[in-house]
């Protein structure tokens, strides 16, 4: 639960990073240029005092502020879905490190105690690891009913294990096709969002009947805005899927293994007892 609320602070902050942009422009550096023979007569406190900075017209705050509700309904858009992807990011990672700290711990001790009753003791109570040994475990020993007495037990054995190795990694794919999702549509969201601010830019020429800068300046500012902030969500997701797959395919075969030697022993034990 931790690891949880942990991630989904961390996936607010990456988030809020896309909502860094020049506030601050230096728009009055040309009045300053013309304003210099009057200033030269000017009183020396006046010349002493800073200039004022101005608000970035064409910038990201501009646009959460004044633009179309397409433009600020794709911005929302991609700031979940980027919320999305970091949080699935970090709570993943922490499992897959979590499940990597179990494997070891249960190579040290796990196989070295007198009995699996002790064994399973020595595991983590809230663990993928105790679950696996409970499971084989209890359908070891209960290998009942009419319709189960008609597989053997090898085979009831071994269904069960891989069945609670299967849910064990079925834990660690969550959130993965959501990554996914987010690294193949992102890009062609932004890139909706920049078509939309040059149809925005041709129509305000239109109504103008010229093409004076004023006029284009604001639109194509925010289809840039859009294409850079759908990259800015797709690159982290793709690079975070191919990331967590491979961590996946490491945990899941030190967990595969563990079954494995587990099985061996639940067999042995009963070649022993017969």
């Amino acid at each position: 639960m931790i690891s949880r609320i942990a991630g989904l602070f961390a996936a607010i902050a990456m988030a809020a990073t896309l909502a860094v942009s020049p506030l601050n422009a230096s728009a009055q550096a040309a009045d300053a240029a013309s304003a210099a023979p009057a200033a030269a007569t000017a009183a020396p406190a006046a010349a002493d005092a800073p200039a004022k900075a101005v608000e970035n017209p064409y910038g990201l705050m501009a646009l959460v502020k004044h633009g179309h509700a397409v433009d600020q309904g794709v911005l929302v858009l991609l700031a979940l879905m980027s919320m999305g992807s970091w949080y699935i990011i970090f709570v993943r990672l922490w499992d897959t490190h979590k499940l990597g700290k179990e494997a070891k711990d249960a190579r040290i001790t796990f196989f070295k105690k007198a009995s699996l009753v002790e064994g399973v003791k020595s595991l983590s109570e809230t663990g993928a690891f105790r679950y696996i040994a409970q499971t084989a475990i209890e359908a070891s020993e209960h290998h009942e009913g009419a319709l189960t007495e008609n597989i053997d037990h090898n085979t009831w054995v071994t269904m069960n294990v891989e069945r609670a190795v299967g849910e064990v990694n079925g834990r660690l794919q969550s959130g993965l096709g959501f990554l996914a999702t987010v690294g193949s549509t992102s890009p062609f969201i932004g890139l909706f969002g920049t078509v939309w601010g040059i149809l925005q830019a041709l129509t305000a020429i239109g109504v103008a009947g010229q093409a004076s800068i004023d006029k284009v300046a604001g639109p194509v500012g925010a289809a840039l805005i859009m294409t850079a902030i759908g990259l800015a969500v797709a690159v982290p997701a793709v690079l975070g899927y191919n990331w967590l797959v491979n961590r996946n395919k490491a945990v899941m075969g030190q967990v595969r293994a563990f079954a494995a030697d587990l099985h061996g022993v639940l067999m042995g034990n009963r070649a022993v007892k017969r």
